[in-house]
């Protein structure tokens, strides 16, 4: 498998209003157009949290661990919308009760995000897309701490997480 850099999504300013579009391809080649995405942190009520294994096909950070739902926000979908296609997408899940954390702009050498951060405590069953994740799994607090900085989580997950959560 392997992303679509002619999938089309909005820019947006740091408010979250549409600007225009543009291509995957363009605003993951260091254009630094801003665009938005949804995550959602899954925790368990054993305080654990879960985590997916990006595939090593994805094109960005691919074979790390990362928040447990990423997506970016479709041309013509609201965020609200959005998770609940990504939640459904990657985990299976569809009943669910997100809580909007909060929203920040996140910048990397590729690409420059507006991300709109998710939480929800959720005992049920996770069934990780095969087509879309390589897996995933629980995490303790503690094993989250050791893994930050050894280069097994995805840079953005680590600032997100110890900026929201830790």
């Amino acid at each position: 498998m392997k992303d679509n850099n002619l999938e089309i999504f909005p820019l947006v300013d740091e408010a979250g209003n549409v600007t225009g579009s543009a291509t995957r391809g363009v605003c993951h080649n260091g254009s630094h157009l801003l665009h938005p995405v949804v995550h959602l942190h899954v925790f368990n009520s054993r305080g654990e949290v879960y985590l997916q294994k990006r595939p090593d096909w994805k094109d960005i950070q691919p074979g790390k661990w990362d928040t447990a739902v990423g997506g970016h926000i479709d041309y013509g979908e609201t965020p609200e919308q959005a998770l609940q296609r990504e939640v459904r997408e990657e985990l299976g899940i569809t009943a669910f009760e997100p809580q909007l954390i909060g929203k920040y702009v996140f910048t990397s050498s590729r690409e420059s995000e507006l991300v709109y951060v998710h939480k929800t405590i959720y005992d049920g069953p996770v069934c990780p897309s095969a087509d879309e994740l390589d897996g995933g799994r629980f995490w303790s607090l503690r094993e989250i701490r050791e893994a930050i900085g050894q280069n097994i989580l995805t840079p953005n997950f680590e600032s997100e997480f110890q900026r929201f959560f830790l």
